[in-house]
């Protein structure tokens, strides 16, 4: 989910409820819930601390805890149960005309490092070259990229560059926004500037489309540079976490998410709610639930992978994950009308209701339940339904790594490699330490979502490029 700058606080008088967005368009569904974001979210803080509170008070409140934790075990059950749906073949046309029109967008901003590869990779792609285009959106970089740029585009032709002033708004959403509308592609991609992208992305990845419900796909991430230190093997774990739930999810008829770097939308289903949310700070999530609202379908590619770098520094990982709760946040306080009418269906709201409460209730709710714990002399009231959460993220990250390196080389044999397993049961109980952080990050997020006057505070996610390699061929 990077996007052109992290935003650790989005600011901005507009989302504030006495002062409505006059940008809003209220005979929008999507936009109208946009409004009043800090007041939704300090009703929900009180109402997760008031009820984790109420938990302790009352008599049967533990009898409340073991039947959520039955309820989101039996969901739990069918996700670890499901079947993954197949994947279909790779496209092997023997016209070019048959292949689907598809146009690739880079949205960048200082990204000297590293945007030569990435429009080097996009290029050369294996791929019919009269059947997809490239544009790339300088957000008014300040350093040696437009001449990096410039350089390229007269060596590619396919390579079309759109500059943007400084007073551009909308950030990484206004500058897709600016350019989608241009491009004659059926299927729309999105990269980050630091992307690693293999050859045969596209043959893999437009077959998914052949499912007429499937408005997006999202192609599993893999952290390039996983062996830099202890954050980035974290990362490499949490991305493997991810995808396993996201194609359990989706073979359960749940929700599929986006994940910003490698994700392909089709264009019909951009133009039914107008391109990109320029009021949020993580594009993809926003986009996630507009599409499922929408009654789109989003499937995952798990391979091959799109590289990118992970964050190396503990300060970086911060200012990163802060941003992605705040935005995964507010996307339910923009569209809870529209979830709460279930408009989406019966199965991906249950099983987004179920990811909301591990996602960002239960970390938030944590607080509140060990200063009850303590003064009451007592345990935490939501030790089981944690317990369960914890479970269900070991089984998750476990199978995730194990399936990918299956996937990866091809054979069955490292499924059955006991030092292979020993390995990857030590990955994985590392991963589950690293993810502890996303506690205090999605507890502090809630409470100052719901009572700090907003800022904005841009932070630069600078990329150094590396030269790790992914096995892309």
């Amino acid at each position: 989910m990077a996007d052109l700058t992290d935003l650790t606080h989005l600011a901005d008088d507009l989302t504030d409820p006495d002062d409505p967005d006059p940008l809003f368009d209220l005979e929008n569904p999507f936009e109208r819930g946009l409004e009043g974001r800090r007041r939704k979210a300090a009703i929900a803080l009180t109402a997760i601390w008031s009820g984790t509170i109420a938990l302790h008070l009352l008599s049967w409140g533990s009898w409340i805890v073991l039947a959520m934790t039955a309820v989101m075990g039996i969901h739990a059950l069918r996700v670890l149960f499901a079947r993954p749906i197949p994947v279909p073949p790779p496209l092997a046309y023997d016209r070019s005309e048959d292949y689907p029109y598809v146009s690739l967008l880079v949205a960048a901003k200082n990204e000297e490092a590293v945007i030569g590869s990435l429009v080097e990779d996009l290029c050369s792609l294996d791929y019919p070259s009269d059947r997809y285009d490239l544009w790339v959106i300088d957000d008014n970089s300040s350093d040696r990229t437009p001449l990096v740029l410039e350089r390229l585009a007269a060596e590619h032709p396919q390579l079309n560059i759109i500059r943007r002033p400084a007073n551009a708004s909308g950030g990484k959403s206004g500058a897709l926004n600016e350019v989608w509308t241009q491009t004659q592609g059926d299927i729309i991609a999105v990269f980050d500037a630091d992307a690693q992208v293999p050859k045969d992305l596209l043959r893999r990845v437009l077959p998914l489309f052949h499912r007429e419900t499937v408005g997006a796909v999202q192609v599993r991430k893999a952290i390039a540079n996983a062996p830099t230190n202890l954050w980035t093997r974290g990362q490499s774990a949490e991305m493997a976490l991810d995808s396993y739930f996201q194609q359990q999810r989706i073979a359960i008829g749940g929700i599929g998410e986006l994940r910003g770097n490698g994700q392909f939308v089709r264009r019909t289903a951009l133009e039914s709610f107008g391109g990109w949310n320029e009021q949020t700070i993580t594009d993809d999530l926003d986009l996630t639930l507009r599409l499922h609202l929408d009654s789109w379908d989003i499937d995952l590619l798990l391979l091959p992978a799109v590289g990118e770098e992970g964050v190396t520094t503990a300060l970086g990982l911060w200012h990163q994950r802060n941003r992605w709760a705040e935005g995964g946040y507010q996307r339910y306080l923009d569209y809870w009308r529209l979830i709460a009418r279930n408009r989406m269906g019966t199965r991906k709201t249950v099983d987004l209701f179920m990811f909301m409460i591990s996602q960002y209730i239960l970390p938030t709710a944590t607080v509140p339940d060990l200063v009850m714990a303590i003064a009451r002399n007592n345990s935490p009231m939501l030790v089981p339904i944690t317990s369960l959460m914890i479970t269900l993220s070991m089984l998750g990250m476990f199978t995730g790594l194990r399936r990918i390196q299956a996937g990866e080389q091809e054979i069955d044999q490292p499924r059955r490699n006991p030092r292979a397993i020993a390995l990857t049961l030590l990955q994985m109980l590392f991963g589950q330490l690293y993810l502890l952080h996303w506690i205090p990050v999605m507890s502090s997020t809630t409470a100052r979502m719901s009572i700090r006057p907003k800022r904005l505070k841009w932070v630069k996610t600078v990329h150094h490029g590396t030269d790790t390699e992914l096995g892309f061929e």
